[in-house]
């Protein structure tokens, strides 16, 4: 059992605090949503800096649902407010760590990925191989065995599961809003074309996995057309 350094169990502290905060005040959003619906009040698509007003503009004239929903509007403001704080914390961390930087040359990968990502791997010399990195976050596909046969099934799941779904959504960054073109996006189109859409996106966070680690360990940065990173 590894037992991980203070400062990555500062670092996970952090992300987990800031991740709460989003959760509780995307709750709240739902909620208030939900309420109005009761009265017929539709929200529709709306920004988050323009929600609140949105709101209030719906429960004008109605002096008492206003009375309810004026207290949730609140704390959905307070929730985001020390959600931008913990944010900001988590992006001065960033700035000033020479790994998470360049993690963050690989196409997809922002300030909140690199961190987790940083988190918890820990010490990267404990891994013998870049390749072990992805079955330690739960990325690789299990073995199933009856009998004679054996097939093989979904990913294990096992491992760290924030880390894990930050990275798909790493993936989903890189293949449909990156517009700059690398060899790794283009590996990972032609698994979606032969594969699925779905089936890519868990290839390509297993192999993100793997770049990211295998980065860490080199001290380089991500190459965008040579093949010398990929596994």
């Amino acid at each position: 059992m590894h037992v991980k350094t203070l400062t990555s169990q500062k670092r996970r502290a952090l992300l987990t605090a800031r991740k709460l905060l989003q959760e509780k005040a995307l709750a709240v959003d739902n909620d208030i949503r939900g309420l109005l619906r009761n009265f017929g009040l539709k929200v529709g698509p709306i920004g988050a800096s323009k929600f609140e007003t949105r709101i209030r503009e719906l429960v004008e004239g109605m002096p008492e649902l206003a009375e309810i929903i004026d207290p949730l509007l609140e704390a959905r403001r307070e929730l985001r407010e020390l959600f931008a704080v913990l944010h900001r914390k988590l992006l001065v961390i960033v700035r000033d760590d020479t790994v998470c930087r360049r993690l963050m040359t690989v196409p997809g990968v922002g300030p909140v990925v690199s961190m987790a990502f940083t988190a918890t791997i820990d010490v990267p010399a404990r891994f013998k191989s870049s390749k072990a990195v992805g079955a330690a976050l739960g990325l690789t596909p299990v073995l199933n065995q009856s009998g004679e046969s054996k097939r093989i099934g979904r990913v294990s799941l096992c491992g760290d599961g924030m880390t894990r779904t930050l990275l798909y959504e790493a993936t989903q960054v890189m293949l449909t809003r990156t517009t700059k073109w690398s060899w790794l996006k283009a590996w990972a189109m032609k698994v979606a074309a032969r594969r699925g859409l779905q089936k890519a996106i868990v290839a390509l966070a297993r192999r993100l996995a793997v770049i990211l680690h295998r980065i860490w360990v080199s001290g380089t940065d991500f190459r965008w057309t040579r093949d010398a990173q990929s596994t």
